[in-house]
């Protein structure tokens, strides 16, 4: 989570940059762009008084909430230019004042920060578009996987991860952590050719983000998302060879998903849906690698059904075993969240809390429309103290990973009760156009563009009296010698069908062999 620790508060943006070891030239550097919550602009505002708005929205931070105990949670939320210089005492001084994460979310520019600003207003409407059942429904599967995950994959998982000196976005440090993970999982999954691993390149900096993608076996446009991230920091500020193990935050939720990896991969499973699962990059820095993968997915028209973070699990410093998130997440994902644990895991309790604007990278995913959830370690304000520190160490979380297995065994039933499962529940609706006429020897006519959507398919049938011809064709008009189908037996009675993988038009063209009466049906997913 995005946290700055400080010796305590300070008075006047100056004063505080020098606590954290910013000098006075510094001050004015690079101006960037951030969205961030309501009480914390009043602490960017502390810091730097001239600070304005040049946007301000409410948003609404629960679509769903009446699923869930709680009412509406709303939140204003600006959109500031400031110097980049400033982002560390602004986490600070939230971490001090507010006792929550620094919350901010990176925007490359002003326009791109406006449109983050603006959180549609459908969003509801979005999440039960793609809401599947949440009907629990495969025991049989789940429950022997559960049994094998081991507590001592995960402790080994971070204690490699933590290995490096930092995880920082743009240390060499950095860059050769994501490498390590990208080969880790690889080789976990080399006997597998549905599995893919690969990195995301982010154009910015130097370190990828790391995708493993399971792909569906019969309803691959459907998207389960698993993730959490792979950087870390020390608030102290970071070089080469500055101490920042990261251990809990977030080796933990990287050891935790990896664990899934492998009971996975062991138990020969193949999901219905396509199941992702990520390694963030530069989430410590404003949510930057994950804010560039969701925006890729919303504008590929990917269909993610359900996403998770898992961002700090070994660290139990509440009485609950883990908090479900209200905020900024999706009311009834998170019921059937809260359902998954206690039917598979009923000895543990359940705890919820709000995190606030921009805390982990489920946020990313909400901001472009999809069903988030974010189980957490611990209540907000009492998560581990030692993050974000040369100190955060598996030693630290008790050396050992028993806190972690519960995030990874209910990780691994969130994504198999999901991934098992068959078309989301309601779909997009497919549209059907009839025509009729009749042509004489010779004659043709011609119907389209029809607008089909993504991952459609388009289908036209002829029938009647006669002889006519069918021709099909994507992106511009067919001819009786260019098409991409033709049905051209010795009556009226003809289909032919396409699929699209990218929005696009498709026409159609008839043409009479002899004097035909006919009757054009059409059926299509529109955009």
């Amino acid at each position: 989570m995005q946290k700055k620790i400080v010796s305590g508060l300070f008075s006047g943006m100056l004063a505080s940059l020098l606590l954290i070891g910013i000098s006075a030239e510094a001050v004015a550097g690079n101006k960037v762009w951030i969205t961030l919550g309501d009480t914390a602009f009043h602490q960017l505002q502390k810091l730097a008084p001239q600070t304005i708005a040049k946007d301000s929205q409410i948003v609404v931070a629960n679509p769903g909430f009446q699923g869930l105990t709680g009412s509406m949670i709303q939140e204003k939320v600006h959109l500031v230019e400031v110097d980049e210089q400033q982002l560390a005492g602004l986490s600070a001084a939230i971490h001090q004042e507010l006792k929550r994460c620094g919350g901010f979310m990176f925007h490359p520019n002003e326009s791109a920060g406006r449109v983050a600003l603006s959180t549609p207003a459908s969003l509801n409407a979005i999440a039960a578009s793609l809401a599947p059942s949440y009907v629990i429904d495969n025991q049989t599967v789940v429950t022997p996987m559960l049994s094998q995950m081991q507590a001592s994959n995960i402790g080994q998982t971070i204690i490699d991860m933590s290995g490096y000196a930092n995880r920082y976005y743009t240390t060499t440090n950095g860059v050769n952590a994501t490498n390590w993970l990208k080969q880790k999982w690889a080789q976990m999954t080399s006997t597998r050719s549905d599995i893919t691993v690969e990195q995301f390149t982010h154009a910015s900096w130097s370190q990828k983000s790391v995708i493993l993608t399971i792909k569906g076996t019969e309803n691959a446009a459907e998207v389960i998302v698993l993730g959490a991230h792979l950087d870390s920091i020390n608030t102290k500020g970071t070089t080469e060879t500055t101490k920042a193990p990261g251990a809990d935050d977030d080796a933990s939720g990287i050891a935790s998903l990896t664990e899934v990896i492998r009971v996975l991969v062991a138990n020969g499973y193949k999901p219905r849906r396509t199941i992702k699962i990520m390694g963030y990059s530069a989430e410590e820095v404003g949510l930057r690698g994950s804010q560039e993968i969701a925006k890729s997915f919303k504008a590929a028209n990917t269909n993610v059904i359900g996403m998770m973070q898992l961002d700090m699990t070994n660290y139990k410093g509440s009485d609950k075993d883990i908090y479900l998130y209200t905020d900024y997440t999706n009311s009834a994902q998170n019921q059937f969240v809260a359902n998954l644990i206690s039917t598979y895991q009923p000895s543990l309790s359940i705890g919820y809390d709000k995190c606030g604007y921009g805390c982990s990278d489920h946020a990313s995913w909400y901001a472009q429309g999809y069903a988030t959830s974010m189980p957490f370690e611990t209540a907000f304000t009492q998560d581990n103290p030692y993050i974000h520190t040369e100190n955060d160490t598996y030693a630290n979380s008790g050396g050992q990973a028993n806190h972690s297995l519960k995030f990874a065994r209910l990780a691994l039933s969130f994504a198999v009760e999901l991934g098992s499962d068959g078309a989301a529940t309601p779909g997009p609706v497919d549209k059907v156009e009839t025509f009729t006429g009749s042509l004489t020897k010779g004659q043709k006519a011609s119907y389209g563009p029809f607008k089909v959507g993504a991952g459609g398919s388009f289908a036209a049938a002829l029938s009647g009296t006669g002889d006519a011809d069918l021709y099909v064709r994507k992106t511009s008009a067919p001819t009786t010698t260019t098409y991409d189908c033709k049905s051209d037996g010795s009556t009226s009675t003809e289909s032919c069908s396409i699929n699209l993988t990218a929005n696009g038009d498709a026409y159609v063209l008839l043409n009479g062999y002899s004097a035909a009466t006919y009757t054009l049906k059409v059926t299509y997913r529109p955009q």
